[in-house]
């Protein structure tokens, strides 16, 4: 078992939330905004590697990396050095309109890290949402196109243009009309006529065919489009991976009607899958790759990484005044350094026997209906009934809750599935804790 502090991971002295984590509680929901999606009342006080304490000194084994963002694990040192040293010579000076290290030499590594062998540009955000704005209003000004294509289920964030592009959930879009305008929804990596919404290679071939033969035939004329923008990896989706042959047939098709293929590599990025970008499991150099969440391990940063001969876009046409802060920037050079030393290669080692330990779990327990992901971005749904499919929501949120009363933290996704995110820097050891928990409660509701 891990431990913190010569505790051991988790620990829990009181049933949560305990008094301390109540009065905080209580004080935060007076003055913040009800649309948050507090799931369970976590109160937190401090954080290492993969432990949270919280107010009343609970320890809590996360399995989140608060929602897949603190790749490194909580405040790791070298990190915290890094923002330190950095925040002693320089916290601002906006890289819109002046120079400074830190931003030029992380433009410069993600340019050098970025797939494919063409030159490549950067621009700095704050956060994903950010990231695929840019993405959109980039790709409308290199194409002179104004069509989108995005994917069901697909999750972009929660700003205008990020949300048009959003095909999640209903509560995400409901009262927010008119959206931006000439955004197009498809079906994302599985057959549109599958009610069972199951993953088949040969489905994966049909829907991009849907595409072509349906949707550039009836609605779309693919010369009016600028762009696809699909995640490799659906995130908030459901962590649906898609069959092998599909983002290079989408390529193909997008490069035939010569539309930009725009990555969401907001949450399966910086090393989650075992590599650096998860479309490196394809084999598909992107136009565009959006970037955040543990890209600096912590630090409010993201990234949009575009092919040199597309970032064309005129001075003054896009800015920021944050994007690209000089202490987000160094937290963001230390992650990366720390991923290509080790935790890139410790996320695949991990997440395959986070992985096999699932799918020995689900021949045993058949609540869980299917075990998917890659590296540390890994999923199971919970159904009624196997045949069927039919998600099983209530029992997933009975589990997860109960979870979080055991001293683990996990967060759903997907219509009925449960994700698994923790920090790469995870073992064995925690994994196995993690799961005897999720066993543990998956019995008691079954």
């Amino acid at each position: 078992m891990a431990t913190w502090d010569n505790r051991p991971v988790p620990d829990m002295r009181v049933p949560p939330p305990g008094p301390l984590a109540r009065k905080m509680i209580e004080a935060d929901e007076k003055f913040t905004s009800p649309s948050y999606t507090r799931f369970y009342p976590l109160a937190v006080k401090r954080g290492f590697g993969a432990a949270i304490e919280d107010m009343d000194g609970n320890l809590f084994l996360d399995f989140t990396a608060g929602i897949a963002v603190c790749s490194t694990g909580h405040c790791h040192p070298r990190v915290v050095s890094a923002i330190q040293r950095q925040a002693e010579q320089l916290l601002h000076m906006s890289g819109t309109d002046f120079y400074y290290g830190p931003q030029s030499a992380l433009a410069r590594k993600l340019a050098l890290l970025a797939p494919g062998d063409s030159p490549k540009r950067v621009f700095f955000t704050n956060s994903g949402a950010e990231s695929v704005e840019a993405a959109f209003k980039l790709a409308r000004y290199h194409t002179g196109r104004k069509q989108v294509i995005s994917f069901f289920g697909g999750f972009h964030g929660r700003t205008m243009g990020a949300l048009s592009l959003t095909g999640s959930k209903m509560v995400q879009r409901r009262g927010f009309e008119p959206l931006v305008p000439e955004v197009t929804h498809v079906p994302f990596g599985v057959c549109y006529r599958c009610p069972l919404n199951k993953v088949y290679p040969e489905c994966g071939i049909d829907c991009v065919t849907h595409i072509e033969k349906q949707i550039f035939r009836q609605t779309v004329p693919p010369d009016e489009v600028a762009a696809f923008i699909i995640e490799p990896i659906q995130g908030e989706g459901g962590y649906i991976v898609p069959p092998p042959e599909y983002h290079g047939r989408l390529k193909e098709l997008a490069k035939k009607h010569g539309i930009l293929y725009i990555v969401d590599e907001v949450q399966s990025g910086m090393g989650r899958t075992g590599k650096m970008f998860a479309i490196e499991h394809w084999g598909v150099e992107p136009d565009i790759i959006c970037l955040a969440k543990g890209i600096a391990s912590g630090m409010p940063l993201g990234a949009m990484i575009a092919r040199e001969e597309i970032m064309d876009w005129q001075k003054g046409s896009h800015a920021s005044t944050f994007g690209g802060n000089p202490v987000s920037c160094a937290a963001a050079l230390e992650t990366i350094a720390l991923l290509e030393e080790g935790l890139m290669e410790n996320a695949a080692r991990t997440g395959e026997f986070l992985l096999t330990a699932l799918r020995q779990m689900a021949e045993r327990i058949p609540l869980i209906g299917d075990v998917r992901g890659i590296g540390l971005m890994v999923a199971i749904d919970l159904v009624k009934d196997r045949q069927t499919r039919e998600p099983d929501a209530i029992r997933r949120d009975a589990i997860i809750q109960g979870c979080f009363q055991k001293g683990l933290l996990l967060l759903g996704c997907g219509q009925s599935a449960i994700r698994f995110c923790p920090p790469l820097m995870v073992g064995k050891e925690e994994v196995s804790t993690a799961l005897e928990i999720l066993q543990e409660e998956m019995a008691r509701v079954a």
